[in-house]
């Protein structure tokens, strides 16, 4: 998960690991690509905006070294252009902040190809 926002970092790893999850955090994405050169995931949750380099970047990055990995956009701004910008670049789903628990484990559900919870 990659958000420069320590309050949404925290509070969607409490409800993903209570989920039964493993989740790792990462504030930026210089700090993303490096821990996934380290240790791939089975899906990348990323915020558009962002400080240094944007969710668009980070996308652009690991299409190139990962093209199967479902990635999972969240944006305060989920406008048209911003969701189209996301498919562009490669994301597989999106979820617009602010988002419930149920919402957020809902859209990890669809984004690893599971069926949501009722």
């Amino acid at each position: 998960m990659v958000d420069d926002d320590p309050v949404v970092r925290a509070s969607c790893r409490r409800i993903l690991e209570n989920e039964g999850h493993r989740v790792r955090l990462c504030t930026s994405a210089p700090e993303a690509l490096a821990e996934l050169s380290r240790q791939a995931c089975q899906l990348l949750v990323v915020d558009v905006i962002m400080p240094e380099f944007d969710g668009l970047y980070l996308i652009g990055h690991v299409r190139r070294d990962s093209p199967g990995l479902p990635i999972l956009v969240m944006s305060g701004y989920p406008t048209p252009e911003t969701i189209a910008s996301g498919q562009q670049m490669g994301a597989t789903h999106f979820i617009a902040k602010p988002f419930t628990p149920e919402e957020l484990s809902a859209a990890v559900a669809r984004a690893l190809g599971g069926k949501e919870k009722a």
